[in-house]
């Protein structure tokens, strides 16, 4: 095992929490330390000894503290090759230390970014020296222990008592790479945030962690990203890959009833086989239930209130993955727990992204975010026959499950509760025909029931089956050459129809 005494340190940090624990660890095994700036000041006000950086190169801290450490003296002792003597020649010709121990905290790019500073307040928080520390530290990993994150003291101090003051190569290395993760995430965040052109991307995700498996158990599975800042964790079993596919969905549908009435949605393989708006939660869970209680069954559900004991005890009785909700009454929390493996959740208020990414063949597709709902300003009646304004309403909160429905798809409802939906299917007239046998299979009566349809109708004839069903009203993107023959039948039966204009594709 190769090992090296760490005799000498190297500490320049923005922000010094969690600091002082590693100075003292340091400084009880002998490590001389150097520093500049704050950090200097930092480690003399606990009562330590620092070698100023300004003293070995020679120069101050210049231009507003841009240049600090930027020199040969303080990179040819991070860059030094113990083993190549032409290095040590050039080392003790021009009398520069060795450093063993290079520990950098960054400017808070992202940060910055986040709280909406000045174009000349990010610029200045885009650090130089920090990262140029960080690459040489971790490319001479031989001879270097390089600490890049503040989130890493604590596992440091652990490996550096065990080993006596002499971490091995294996760590070393192990810390080298995540200092490279550290600087190409933060040079990402730099990038993204002055690109303007969509022809270029980069993404880096510093938040992960490790799924039990995949879609299957014979596949692997990651989440990348900062679940906890969505969602917090109450109670029940880990979150698995599918889990989240389907939290994902939820989600996302949800949002487009969340500062709405009371609304509770039931999501199987993420599409909705059931929801429904109503006065009281209760009553909202009870009627997304009827619209498939077969399909609920290892179901998420998902509600936009407080979830309360009257709708706990209802949903209790009913075996379900994952329940969602923005918070829980007490009683119903403890009612919901007992059942060790529901997964229980806290959704909280965070932004989700406005770009979708998947990978396809040997590249990655990029779109925006279907972030258009259907809003009663943009319906166009195409028939004679209006829609009479409970029939928009349900025309509407049909289009809303649609837009989340896997394509393509027919969505069925009325009153505010989704009856069924055809779901992923090759043909339109099939998904209207799966939608038409489920409803009416859970003995749901169709009449006077609002039709919603993810794209255009190409010929008159789910328009005639669902006349023939009993739905009256109908809305669509509309935009077929022959919309005209779809409108003529609309018009000889008594149906209304409006158009949206807007396409809601989702494959």
């Amino acid at each position: 095992m190769n090992t090296k005494i760490i005799s000498s340190a190297l500490i320049s940090v923005f922000d010094k929490t969690g600091l002082e624990p590693l100075i003292k660890a340091l400084v009880a095994h002998g490590v001389q330390l150097y520093s500049t700036g704050g950090t200097e000041a930092f480690i003399r006000e606990l009562g330590y000894e620092v070698h100023a950086v300004e003293d070995l190169t020679g120069y101050p801290s210049i231009l507003g503290g841009r240049v600090k450490t930027l020199h040969p003296k303080v990179f040819g002792g991070i860059l030094n090759r113990s083993s190549l003597e032409s290095d040590q020649t050039e080392i003790d010709q021009y009398a520069i230390p060795s450093f063993d121990l290079v520990i950098v905290d960054l400017y808070p790019f992202e940060k910055t970014v986040a709280g909406n500073a000045t174009e000349s307040e990010i610029i200045e928080k885009i650090d130089i020296g920090g990262i140029a520390l960080i690459r040489a530290a971790a490319k001479n990993f031989n001879d270097v222990f390089c600490i890049s994150n503040k989130e890493d003291y604590a596992s440091f101090i652990e490996i550096y008592n065990h080993a006596n003051g002499a971490p091995s190569l294996e760590e070393r290395k192990e810390y080298a790479v995540k200092a490279f993760h550290t600087s190409s995430h933060y040079d990402t965040a730099i990038f993204n945030h002055f690109n303007e052109k969509e022809n270029r991307l980069k993404v880096s995700i510093a938040s992960s962690q490790e799924l039990r498996y995949g879609e299957n158990p014979h596949q692997q599975g990651h989440f990348f990203g900062p679940l906890g800042d969505l969602l917090e964790h109450l109670h029940g079993k880990e979150i698995s890959y599918n889990n989240l596919l389907d939290i994902d969905a939820a989600v996302n549908l949800m949002l487009e009833f969340y500062d709405g009435k009371p609304a509770f949605g039931i999501l199987k393989h993420n599409n909705a086989c059931g929801f429904a708006v109503r006065d009281t939660l209760s009553a909202a869970y009870k009627d997304a239930l009827a619209g498939d209680p077969v399909s609920a069954f290892g179901g998420v559900l998902i509600s936009n209130k407080t979830i309360d004991l009257e709708t706990a005890t209802a949903i209790h009785s009913l075996f379900c993955e994952v329940v969602i909700a923005p918070n829980y009454d007490a009683e119903a929390l403890s009612l919901l727990k007992e059942k060790k493996n529901r997964i229980i959740l806290i959704q909280k208020v965070s932004e989700l992204p406005n770009q979708t990414l998947r990978t396809c063949l040997n590249g990655v597709l990029v779109q925006d975010k279907d972030s258009k709902t259907d809003q009663k300003e943009d319906l166009t009646t195409a028939t004679k026959l209006e829609p009479t304004s409970t029939e928009i309403e349900d025309l509407l909160f049909a289009s809303k499950i649609c837009k989340h429905t896997k394509s393509n798809t027919i969505v069925l409802a009325k009153n505010q509760q989704l009856l069924a939906s055809g779901t992923g299917q090759t043909s339109r007239v099939d998904a209207l025909n799966q939608a038409i046998n489920k409803a009416t299979s859970f003995g749901f009566d169709l009449k006077e029931s609002a039709m919603a349809s993810d794209a255009f109708f190409p010929f008159p004839d789910c328009v005639e089956i669902a006349d023939k069903a009993g739905i009256k009203t109908v809305i669509q993107p509309g935009g077929s050459i022959k919309d005209k023959l779809s409108i003529a039948y609309c018009d000889a039966h008594d149906m209304s129809m409006v158009f949206t204009g807007i396409r809601h594709f989702k494959h």
